[in-house]
């Protein structure tokens, strides 16, 4: 029976959050890239058609937009309502990349996109054309700045503790951009979203061809969705082993959870080289460490550290021993859970502690196959998209316009799916190694965890409703019906 307690709910509440906000944020992503293509092929060929499918999903792109900006703020809010003591722990390090994202979608997008819907009557072809193009860099852009605080998260790089604030100070921002986890995240999200709204359009196509409706425009689409879609989806395939290697540098145990890997192997290994369990007597010994660093703590924080007792530690022996034991200081605080003071956990708190290392294996072991074969399927469907457009056989066969409709859901549950391998596999950490989730949640009573989950979960739910019925509404109507009837 699972335990509603604070923390439990904070977790369902952004969990939550982040599912509504994934019903859209993929999608005008992988829209922005292909509004530049479809655009691109308008300036160059002139052709009316190109223009009205640019208008058409312009349309959709629009609406997910604002659904994406409306549900990503409603899940950034509770960074600090429900995760007050996360946010104090690591504002310094989250403040400058949080406020680029900001200004990336506040800013940059919102300006851009509304001169794309504004400006096809006021601006040259080749000028709207670069409007479009800055409103799918301004998309890279916001999606670069998530990568990076959420790599920071899986590989705390960059940053410090510092005793004397109680929280985590950045060091070097490069450090921190450049983290090695981020760029291969980045470009495996970015990817994402293009490889989604790739079948979001070849499906919605391939159903208005089933119904020989607006046939023009949507040959013009397949045409475009295929060809990015098979390059999209081959670079999440090579980057999604890139971002395991990256992993299964520092979260060893979360690659031995997903390949179901309990005891340790000699190389050749048939998969992970170290097992849960073995990972689990290494953790002890951080964990034994981390009992150091936080008996330092204590002396550097008390206000008379230095007493009579020749027993106890001096400032400066304090100061020494913190420094050697800092890195495993995370360790020696997941006993909180289980101790009241670390520093007289028993041993079998220490074997506590150190087995809720291991994330729920089943959870990850499945999502990671459900993720791999849909991107092994999709990768098959455009490929087969590619070869009948290159054949000119938009309308047959039939069962290809079948297997691309009911496609459509895929991408958004291999999404769901990674998102679930990236979060939970770092459990129980909300920063891998540094701050156990359990010390990240505010300080609040249950009641009150219940309210805020309840009401942003109500206001997500209104927004999605509106967002989906517009989408439907837009599809319905069709190419002809163009930006303004959106």
């Amino acid at each position: 029976m699972i335990d509603f307690d604070v923390v439990t709910l904070s977790r369902l509440q952004f969990g939550l959050g982040a599912l509504f906000h994934f019903l859209f944020a993929p999608l005008y992503v992988g829209l922005s890239m292909l509004l530049a293509i479809v655009e691109a092929a308008y300036v160059i060929t002139g052709r009316e058609i190109w223009w009205r499918t640019t208008k058409f999903w312009g349309a959709i792109f629009a609406i997910s937009f604002a659904m994406a900006l409306a549900t990503g703020i409603i899940e950034e809010l509770q960074l600090g309502t429900h995760w007050a003591n996360f946010s104090r722990y690591v504002g310094n390090v989250f403040g400058a990349p949080l406020v680029l994202e900001g200004l990336a979608a506040l800013l940059l997008e919102s300006v851009f996109v509304g001169l794309f819907i504004l400006g096809w009557q006021r601006m040259s072809r080749a000028g709207h054309l670069v409007v479009t193009c800055l409103v799918a860099l301004g998309a890279c852009l916001q999606m670069l700045w998530i990568s990076a605080v959420n790599a920071w998260m899986q590989n705390p790089v960059g940053a410090h503790f510092d005793h004397r604030t109680m929280r985590m100070e950045r060091g070097s921002f490069a450090q921190l951009l450049l983290n090695p986890a981020a760029l291969g995240k980045f470009i495996h999200m970015l990817a994402g979203g293009y490889v989604l709204g790739a079948v979001f359009v070849l499906s919605i196509s391939a159903w208005y061809l089933r119904r020989a409706r607006h046939l023009e425009a949507a040959r013009c689409s397949i045409t475009v969705a295929a060809y990015l879609g098979l390059a999209s989806s081959l670079a999440l395939a090579v980057l999604g082993d890139q971002v395991g290697y990256v992993a299964g540098d520092n979260q060893t145990i979360t690659i031995a959870a997903i390949e179901a890997q309990w005891h340790m192997e000699k190389p050749p290994a048939a998969s992970a080289l170290f097992g849960a369990s073995d990972l689990v007597e290494h953790t002890k010994l951080r964990i034994i460490s981390g009992i150091d660093a936080y008996k330092a703590l204590q002396v550097l924080r008390s206000a008379a550290p230095d007493t009579d007792d020749p027993d106890a530690m001096t400032s400066d022996e304090a100061r020494r021993r913190f420094l050697a034991h800092e890195a495993d200081l995370g360790y020696g605080t997941l006993l909180l859970r289980y101790s009241g003071d670390p520093a007289q956990a028993t041993a079998q708190q220490i074997d506590d502690a150190a087995r809720s290392t291991i994330p729920d294996v089943a959870v990850l072991f499945w999502s990671f196959r459900v993720m791999a074969v849909i991107g092994m399927f999709l990768i098959a469907l455009f490929a087969t998209a590619v070869y009948l457009v290159v054949r000119r056989r938009f309308d047959e066969p039939a069962w290809a316009l079948k297997i691309a409709v009911g496609s459509l859901p895929l991408p958004w549950i291999a999404a769901i799916a990674g998102w679930i391998i990236a979060e939970s596999g770092r459990q129980p950490w909300v920063i891998e190694g540094v701050l156990p989730t359990f010390l990240a949640a505010s300080q609040m009573s249950t009641g009150t965890a219940w309210i805020s989950l309840l009401g942003c979960t109500a206001i997500d739910v209104a927004l999605s409703v509106v967002g989906v019925h517009l989408i439907l509404r837009a599809i319905r109507r069709g190419p002809e019906s163009g930006v303004s009837s959106a």
